[in-house]
């Protein structure tokens, strides 16, 4: 019984450290994506200078709900279930991504997508494995 609470406690250590660097991305990019200029976004993403300013900021608000998602439902002790449905959600969001650079021809660029949808799917699991 006390080994299945230690490893209890470190995966819930895990999973917290999991959803704080993933929110932390989504944000990050969130926070570029809704506020940054399409000039400055398109020399570090070129893509955003070939797709319309409206499917950037669509982008940059699915992220930051994508982060908050990860973060308050667990943070705050309401609904904790949907930081598991958010994690979902992220997992289709970077299989999108992923899809669309592919289909660009930045096949290269998706190593984000993939780290992130497995860090994503990480957390799906641990906290749909740790509802009661």
């Amino acid at each position: 019984m006390a080994q299945q609470q230690k490893t209890s406690k470190a995966l819930n250590i895990s999973l917290w450290v999991a959803q704080v660097l993933l929110a932390a991305s989504l944000i990050w990019a969130a926070s570029l994506k809704l506020f940054q200029s399409t000039d400055k976004l398109a020399q570090m993403w070129p893509w955003v200078a070939q797709v319309p300013n409206a499917l950037v900021k669509f982008t940059g608000l699915v992220d930051l709900l994508g982060g908050l998602g990860l973060i308050l439902p667990g943070l705050l002790r309401i609904q904790p279930k949907l930081t598991y449905i958010a994690a979902l959600c992220i997992v289709a969001l970077m299989i999108a991504a992923g899809i669309f650079h592919i289909s660009r021809g930045e096949a290269s660029q998706i190593g984000a997508n993939v780290a992130f949808a497995v860090l994503a799917l990480f957390i799906a699991w641990g906290r749909y494995r740790a509802e009661p």
